[in-house]
């Protein structure tokens, strides 16, 4: 199944991402948070991308299988093109292609910290867009930015990137975390301005830690309101109440977006099956949702 077509019904697509866990202890609360999230049925769960090498992550491809095989999702497979030459790309497409997966959220990746020089064959997400277009009948999703890229100089620039994914073959877009619901809006709006005309999912994480929120703002450069910044002060020596506070907050701008008519919303669960559950819960309960 193609993804980009679930987003031509007229109700909100729910998704979420989980990520390949390092211990065998992760993989178990992984396991757990598919099993109670199953019954709810998410549209799609994204699968981010595990270590590099000259070969596909065989965590990322085995979970991606097992969602499409054994729980009946479909799966959206990450993959990166920084640090990877054309004939890695080629080999690791043809293995996704292989093993059934049709769908893939293309990103250009971090760039290492010991080279921040790196060398790509594929150094923007758009030229990797083009050329897994080539290589495989996949759905396509590219990354957008609420709040610009944390490299990016312009609001323009921004809105030239979205294009330019576009036109090399992304169906849709999913957006970077965001706190600010204004800062979503704007950025679509600029967006169709533009040109840009696929579908434009938003991207929620619901708030853990103090030291999660404080790592992602300096990754991807989100901001914070007031109000969340009050919550984190109030209750960063109660661990349970702040992600129980942080979890009403994340709930509240689902139900803002909604309520302005978004195309979707991606839940960045952090492999916690509460967050997961609850969120999915919620949604379904509330609306019908695809």
């Amino acid at each position: 199944m193609k993804i980009h077509q679930l987003y031509e019904n007229s109700e909100p697509v729910i998704s979420l991402e989980v990520f390949p866990p390092k211990k065998e202890s992760g993989l178990h609360t992984l396991q757990t948070m598919l099993e109670q999230v199953k019954t709810i049925q998410p549209a799609y769960i994204s699968v981010t991308y595990g270590a590099g090498g000259t070969s596909v992550s065989n965590q990322t491809l085995e979970i991606a299988q097992m969602l499409k095989k054994t729980q009946g999702i479909e799966p959206l497979h990450h993959l990166t093109c920084i640090g990877k030459s054309k004939d890695e790309l080629q080999k690791i497409l043809a293995e996704i292609k292989a093993a059934g997966i049709e769908n893939l959220l293309v990103l250009r990746g971090d760039l290492p910290e010991t080279d921040q020089t790196c060398v790509s064959d594929f150094p923007l997400a758009k030229d990797l867009i083009a050329f897994a277009k080539q290589e495989g009948d996949f759905s396509i999703a590219a990354a957008c930015y609420p709040e610009g890229h944390i490299e990016q100089a312009s609001d323009q620039e921004n809105f030239d990137h979205l294009k330019a994914k576009q036109a090399a073959g992304a169906d849709f877009f999913i957006s970077q975390l965001f706190f600010h619901n204004d800062s979503f809006y704007r950025m679509v709006e600029g967006a169709r301005k533009a040109g840009v005309t696929v579908p434009i999912a938003a991207g929620i994480m619901p708030i853990m830690s103090r030291t999660q929120v404080e790592k992602m703002i300096f990754m991807c450069g989100a901001s914070l309101p007031s109000k969340l910044i009050k919550l984190i002060h109030r209750y960063e020596q109660q661990p349970e109440a702040l992600r129980q506070a942080a979890l009403e907050y994340a709930l509240a701008q689902c139900e803002d977006l909604i309520a302005h008519g978004v195309d979707g919303i991606h839940l960045y669960s952090m492999n916690q099956p509460v967050v997961a559950k609850t969120v999915l819960q919620h949604l379904r309960g509330g609306h019908a949702c695809n």
